[in-house]
């Protein structure tokens, strides 16, 4: 991962591009399939073939908890000066059944961050599974609104929308996006992301 990320960084000072940095967990990270097939390298990858000029910097982290990136988020904004921050965390927060409040906390901070080095935020938005109890899953769920209305932020608010619950559309541990459907996470969020592209 560290090696990973060198190498990006790398590139990078070489680039007087803007940067689009993408900070999430698996989900974004490319778990269980090639990282080039990955959604985030396909925002990539459309944005070359729009001949948009922005470079993306991957910093996500498979089983990253939104304390866990609020914790690396400040050393990845002076790494990479991104211009656009993509955050996507949450969701194993509530497959922890950690408390709300803290998660809430810890994205408004990652937010605040982001913004006081003038980059635009985007917030993608997770919903859990019913068993948790409607008050926890309708309040995880109101977090991603609420943040984003209060910081008149984009937000999607289901990135995972078409796929989840879609057995053909996981790896074998039923959970985590497979090659297929990719593309579909691409196109869930680049609706809101390209508004951005100015």
């Amino acid at each position: 991962m560290i090696a990973g990320l060198l190498f990006t960084s790398l590139a990078m000072a070489e680039s007087s591009k803007p940067v689009i940095l993408f900070f999430g967990d698996s989900l974004s990270a490319a778990y269980g399939i090639p990282k080039e097939q990955g959604w985030v390298n396909l925002v990539a990858l459309r944005l070359k073939d729009k001949q948009l000029p922005y470079e993306v910097a991957n910093a996500s982290v498979s089983g990253e908890t939104t304390a866990g990136g609020l914790s690396r988020l400040p050393a990845a904004l002076k790494q990479f000066k991104p211009s656009i921050v993509v955050i996507e965390l949450g969701a194993n927060d509530g497959l922890r059944g950690l408390p709300l409040d803290a998660m809430k906390n810890n994205l408004e901070k990652m937010i605040q961050a982001s913004q006081q080095v003038k980059a635009k935020v985007v917030l993608l938005g997770m919903l859990i599974p019913p068993n948790y109890g409607p008050k926890y899953t309708q309040g995880f769920k109101a977090i991603y609104a609420d943040l984003s209305d209060k910081y008149k932020i984009p937000f999607v608010p289901f990135f995972l929308e078409g796929v989840s619950g879609h057995r053909e559309l996981v790896i074998e541990d039923g959970l985590h996006p497979n090659v297929i459907a990719q593309p579909k996470i691409l196109d869930n969020v680049w609706p809101t992301l390209q508004p951005l592209f100015h």
